[in-house]
């Protein structure tokens, strides 16, 4: 099985970290690439910026997007992705430490796929990442999968 590549959107150091520790303990058949900024996320995406050589043709299985993101915010770069063709279906999981009412309210509207609340706990962080990782790369189909 060739790896799918998850596109872990996060500024938060300790967060990515920890991740990726938990996508690689759910033994995820997956490449995680991380974007620390929102326009870092959309080079990414679009393969353009230092991502110009990627492949535009291989889109993230799932992208992880913080809301509260340096340059543009989470909602900014949802709001652009479901914006193409290309890429309005990749699912987007929303993985933030707000719990506010308006920010879920924001995503959804977006066309945010999920929206989950970052776990202050150690292990329960480690265990939903990989909970997530497993569901979107094992169990969930995509209308580009033959």
């Amino acid at each position: 099985m060739t790896a799918e590549t998850i596109l872990l959107v996060e500024d938060n150091e300790d967060d990515e970290l920890l991740a990726i520790r938990a996508l690689k303990k759910a033994a995820t058949p997956s490449k995680v690439v991380v974007a620390r900024d929102g326009e870092e996320a959309l080079d990414y995406v679009y393969a353009q910026g230092k991502f110009a050589e990627r492949n535009k043709l291989e889109l993230p299985r799932v992208i992880l997007l913080d809301i509260n993101l340096p340059k543009l915010s989470g909602l900014q770069v949802l709001e652009s992705i479901r914006s193409h063709a290309t890429t309005r279906l990749i699912p987007i999981v929303l993985l933030t430490s707000s719990d506010e009412e308006q920010d879920m309210l924001a995503g959804y509207s977006l066309g945010a796929n999920s929206y989950i609340r970052k776990p202050v706990d150690f292990d329960e962080f480690i265990e939903e990442i990989g909970l997530l990782g497993r569901y979107w790369l094992g169990m969930n189909r995509t209308p580009n999968e033959r």
